[in-house]
């Protein structure tokens, strides 16, 4: 006899109960860290590339994390307003290839309303080229990829609703969007937004248009004394030297900068803390799953003494049967470890598909080295084990397994 497999084949089928307990909870314990891990690295991706179009904000003194979460991930929430002063200073700063203003409040049909410059709209040319054209005067609007309208669509605003403009000729109208572009995919909640002239969101909310009276100016230069506050600014810094200069400059009584990664820094650190915790829970409960599983199959072994006394009897050697009985136990912790990587990929890829939609960007879930060497680790760690079963089994005279 030269083969073990055939013998370990057949002890599985006479098994099978025992077999898929084994192989089940072998690979919930694997599959727990695994998903641990892989999804708190797709929520610091995912979250790290929402941040690309913003390198640097500007809002008034508070909450660095609130300005973010409601600037860069559209959470919008009530927030100290940055004063028009600050909006022209860094619209005229050395360094800068555009000063953004982020205005809210206002909504179509849960797509949030968001009043910018066109700069903005196209992040200053680094975008693909967008479906239609940026807007370019009053009364346009640029949409994210998932909101669902037609170029040459024409959309009704909620505050809209109840606000008239005078036309030219003293008229009242009731306040409308046309859509005239599309943004190419962003995978956050960006793609949702519907972008329009900040001069709309101004005048929608009774304020001044940033311009002189009568004016149909959109954008930069601001008039400084017509220019209302803003939630925030974001500002495209020339070259990284340009952008410390500014954050330094901006940091004052009247207005804080940062740098979103700094913020997303912060909360990595505590989103690391708490999976370190959690890792080692999953270890936990790894170790002790292992050493049940030990215990079981060394019931189990010594249950079957009488069939391994027998395969002794009639020739095989001593290699052999310790072969068959290293062999049971090693395929089945490592079955149960490549089990518990696929079971925790999926999981956590199930995850992302509900949390993604309320966090607002696209997380993108893989399995790294962390999760290989997990499950590579508990593997290595079953093939050692395997041994003592196979051991202790040998320990016994064949004559006393006979009898047993």
């Amino acid at each position: 006899m030269f083969n073990p497999l055939p013998v370990v084949l057949a002890d599985y089928r006479r098994n099978r109960l025992l077999v898929g307990i084994t192989l089940a909870l072998i690979a919930l314990a694997v599959a727990i860290g695994v998903a641990v891990i892989a999804q708190e690295r797709a929520l610091r991706q995912g979250s790290a590339r929402a941040a690309d179009d913003f390198d640097l904000l500007v809002g008034a003194p508070g909450s660095p994390t609130q300005l973010v979460l409601t600037s860069v991930y559209l959470k919008l929430q009530s927030i100290p307003l940055v004063s028009g002063e600050v909006l022209v200073k860094t619209s005229t700063a050395r360094g800068i290839r555009y000063a953004a203003p982020i205005a809210f409040g206002d909504n179509w049909q849960g797509h949030p309303i968001v009043g910018t410059i066109e700069d903005f709209a196209h992040r200053g040319g680094r975008l693909p080229p967008l479906e239609g054209r940026p807007f370019r005067q009053r009364g346009e609007a640029v949409i994210g990829a998932q909101v669902p309208l037609a170029i040459g669509a024409r959309i009704h605003p909620e505050h809209g609703a109840h606000h008239h403009d005078d036309d030219e000729e003293g008229h009242e109208h009731e306040l409308a969007y046309t859509v005239v572009g599309r943004l190419p995919a962003r995978h956050n909640v960006w793609d949702s937004a519907i972008l329009v002239p900040v001069e709309d969101v101004w005048s929608v909310h009774e304020l001044p248009s940033g311009h002189p009276p009568g004016s149909t100016q959109i954008g930069p230069p601001w008039d400084a004394t017509r220019v209302p506050g803003v939630p925030a600014i974001a500002i495209k810094p020339e070259s990284v030297a340009a952008a410390y200069g500014l954050r330094g400059q901006l940091r004052t009584n009247e207005s804080m900068a940062l740098f979103p990664a700094e913020v997303l820094n912060e909360l990595y650190s505590t989103l690391g803390d708490v999976r370190d915790l959690m890792s080692i829970l999953a270890l936990a409960s790894q170790v002790l799953v292992v050493i049940a599983v030990l215990m079981a199959l060394l019931v189990g072994f010594l249950a079957r003494a009488r069939q391994f006394a027998v395969l002794r009897a009639i020739g095989a050697g001593s290699r052999y049967v310790f072969s068959v009985i290293w062999l049971e136990v090693s395929l089945l912790v490592a079955g149960g470890a490549a089990l518990g990587l696929l079971l925790g990929y999926a999981a956590s890829w199930l995850l992302m598909q509900w949390i993604a939609p309320r966090m607002g960007f696209a997380m993108p879930v893989s399995l790294g080295s962390e999760e290989l060497l997990l499950a590579s680790a508990l593997a290595a760690a079953g093939l050692l084990i395997a041994i003592l079963p196979a051991w202790l089994s040998l320990r016994r005279p064949v004559a006393t397994g006979l009898k047993a």
